[in-house]
């Protein structure tokens, strides 16, 4: 397993619909919880002015390994769907890239997304990736009018 950082802020980016016009507002911060780093994305999701996201999104700084099965990540959140997002090389345009959906309870729990569970999401995508290729990672809340309150505590590649 590889594990990326959760307690570094400098890793992380913080983005939402609003750089192309939407009005979900939201902010990722980095706490301490039982002694422990959590990266913290929090806010409202608007799907209005096609709007409808906000996230938290990790650069690689090196490709993964063609041999990781999937994401795992210990969260918990307000018991709501969220997604992770990975970009390639090959997702050029800002609507590209690959999606999968978990969910969340109040409590810590571990998640496994396979990579055979993300989608393409947006035109001129071929249906899977290479492992190798994936260039970020992203924590989404997205989609829907809903309050986001999602804490990672691991995130990593199995």
């Amino acid at each position: 397993m590889i594990e990326f950082p959760v307690s570094e802020p400098a890793r992380w980016d913080y983005f939402s619909d609003q750089v192309m016009g939407g009005v979900s507002e939201g902010r990722v911060a980095f706490e301490m919880v039982d002694s422990q780093p959590v990266l913290r994305l929090t806010g409202r999701v608007s799907t209005a002015n096609n709007g409808g996201f906000i996230q938290a999104r990790l650069k690689l700084d090196a490709p993964l390994p063609d041999t990781a099965q999937g994401i795992i990540l210990t969260v918990r959140g307000n018991a709501q769907p969220y997604y992770l997002h990975l970009r390639t090389k090959w997702t050029i345009l800002p609507w590209q890239l690959y999606q999968a959906k978990f969910e969340t309870s109040q409590t810590w729990q571990e998640v496994r997304v396979p990579f055979e569970a993300f989608a393409p999401y947006g035109k001129l995508l071929r249906q899977s990736f290479k492992i190798s290729d994936v260039q970020s990672i992203a924590v989404v809340a997205f989609g829907r009018d809903h309050d986001a309150d999602l804490s990672v505590r691991a995130i990593g590649v199995y």
